[in-house]
C-alpha cells in the first residue's frame, strides 16, 4: 500500500474540534463531514486539498475528544495519510477503525514543510520528502493493520472476515 501527495503542514495539539466543530457534528455522512474539515484551523483547506495529499503535524495530534467523525472528515476529504510526531490515542485508534492512515514519526513531522510532495510506503514504513530528496522511518503497520487498511476499516474487514 502506498500513497503519494501534497503536503498540508499543521503546528502541536491540533484537536478534534479544530478538525471538525461540533457544530457540524449532526452530519454523519464521510462526504457531508469533509466539506467542514479542518474549517477553524485552515479555512480554504477544503478548496486546496486533492486526493492523496498528506496532513503533516507535530505532537499530539487528535487531542480532544474521542469523536470518530475527526478521522472520516479527513479521510473523506481526499487525504491519504496523516503524518505526525504524535497521535492522541483515542484518535489514533479511531483513525485504524475506518481506515485512515496515520503514521508517527518526528522527524519527517519536523522537517517536512507546507506544500512538500512526500511518497509514503506503508508496507516498510518509508516515507519520502520528494521535494528534499530525503527519506525518514516510521514504523511499518503489522500485518493486520495493513488488512483492515486495504479494507477501509475494521467493519468492512470484519464483514470480508465473517464472508470468507
Amino acid at each position: 500500500m502506498e500513497a503519494k501527495g501534497r503536503v498540508f503542514k499543521y503546528g502541536d495539539n491540533v484537536d478534534t474540534d479544530v478538525i471538525i466543530p461540533a457544530r457540524y457534528l449532526n452530519v454523519s455522512s464521510g462526504e457531508e463531514l469533509a466539506k467542514y474539515c479542518m474549517i477553524d484551523i485552515d479555512a480554504d483547506f477544503v478548496n486546496k486539498v486533492q486526493k492523496g495529499d498528506i496532513i503533516v503535524a507535530n505532537k499530539n495530534f487528535g487531542c480532544g475528544s474521542s469523536r470518530e467523525h475527526a478521522p472520516l472528515a479527513i479521510k473523506c476529504a481526499g487525504v491519504s495519510c496523516v503524518i505526525a510526531s504524535t497521535f492522541a490515542r483515542i484518535f489514533y485508534r479511531n483513525a485504524i477503525n475506518i481506515g485512515l492512515p496515520i503514521l508517527e514519526c518526528d522527524e519527517a513531522a519536523k522537517d517536512i514543510e507546507e506544500g512538500n510532495e512526500v511518497s509514503i510506503d506503508f508496507n516498510t514504513g518509508i516515507i519520502t520528502n520528494i521535494t528534499k530528496n530525503k527519506t525518514y522511518q516510521a514504523q511499518a503497520f503489522p500485518p493486520f493493520i495493513q488488512k483492515i487498511m486495504e479494507n477501509d476499516g475494521l467493519v468492512e474487514y470484519t464483514k470480508r472476515k465473517i464472508n470468507d
